[in-house]
């Protein structure tokens, strides 16, 4: 996985019409198909509040969506992504006892999964979350083509 797979996503961040919003559930929708995903998030930084905000997600049970709906930084795998400022993987989200993953996210039913900081500058704007539903670690390719949307998604987040 390179920058040039992601291309069409770099694309869709960037519309056409220069006053129009990127479409963030297609976004979304199109990352998960690209990486073989079923599910996935896209939290924005409230700098506000401090709290991970929900903006788009796929495939996730909709009783979840209110333990997802805001996130504190150091809670759960986007909480840690965004407070150590790197990517978080988890090779089986269902067996894993390390502490990352909320006990609520084994209702994902997802087993592969990463959750990674969108990073302009240095600067956290949010997080993005991808997984697959069998177990896999992301290749450092693909974490580095996420990395490189992430930075493309804070620039218009």
């Amino acid at each position: 996985m390179t920058t040039t797979d992601i291309q069409p996503l770099l694309d869709l961040i960037t519309p056409t019409n220069p006053s129009a919003k990127p479409d963030w559930n297609a976004l979304l929708t199109q990352t998960l198909a690209t990486f073989d995903c079923t599910t996935g998030t896209l939290h924005r930084l409230d700098p506000t509040t401090g709290l991970l905000t929900l903006v788009a997600y796929a495939g996730m049970p909709e009783f979840l969506l209110p333990k997802i709906s805001l996130i504190p930084i150091g809670k759960g795998m986007a909480g840690i992504a965004a407070e150590r400022r790197e990517a978080v993987q988890l090779c089986n989200l269902q067996t894993d006892e390390s502490g990352v993953a909320r006990p609520a996210a084994r209702d994902t039913k997802v087993e592969g999964s990463i959750a990674l900081p969108l990073l302009l500058n240095g600067e956290l704007h949010g997080t993005l979350g991808i997984a697959k539903p069998v177990p896999y670690d992301f290749t450092d390719d693909e974490v580095a083509a996420l990395m490189h949307l992430g930075e493309a998604i804070s620039q218009v987040l």
